[in-house]
């Protein structure tokens, strides 16, 4: 981008770079659910599946709020290449694992960006990413409660059928 586009911009061109991704690391986050939700429509995991469709959705949503925000700022904001994406799962709980996993990816990124920001002085990228920074938290507790479901129920047979009925998309 040439030099007097980016003087214009209301945010950092640091916090573009970063902004840009995390648009790419939510477009993969969108893309390992669905893949996910895939693995349960498959085996019978209806509940399970609804739950990550709605993720991927969700997931999709973080990834356009971002991508709006950049260009709204007068940033180019960069489609993602989401390649890399796991189809493969070995039980119904390594998918929440991996989804807990990704989970805690994401909000590291987030808060690396916030902290830069704020070393920035880039206000405005710090104010929009305090949504982001509580709907992680959020994110992180749904994953780890689904996976105490496993601890608490069991992991063969009829407990996997129960976990997956109190799995709701919400």
């Amino acid at each position: 981008m040439k030099d007097i586009a980016r003087q214009q911009m209301s945010m950092k061109v640091e916090s573009m770079d970063m902004l840009n991704t995390q648009i790419q690391m939510e477009g993969k986050a969108s893309a390992s659910y669905l893949a996910m939700a895939s693995w349960c429509d498959q085996r019978g995991y209806i509940g399970s599946a609804d739950f990550l469709y709605a993720q991927a959705a969700e997931e999709r949503e973080h990834m356009m709020k971002i991508f709006k925000f950049v260009n709204d700022c007068g940033g180019n904001a960069l489609s993602p290449n989401i390649e890399n994406i796991n189809h493969d799962f070995s039980s119904l709980e390594e998918i929440f694992e991996t989804a807990l996993s990704q989970e805690i990816e994401v909000t590291k990124s987030i808060n690396r960006i916030v902290a830069a920001a704020k070393n920035n002085n880039d206000f405005g990228v710090e104010n929009f990413l305090q949504w982001f920074v509580t709907e992680q938290l959020e994110e992180e507790k749904t994953m780890r409660d689904i996976l105490d479901l496993f601890e608490i129920m069991g992991r063969d047979g009829i407990a996997l059928k129960f976990i997956d009925e109190r799995i709701k998309a919400e």
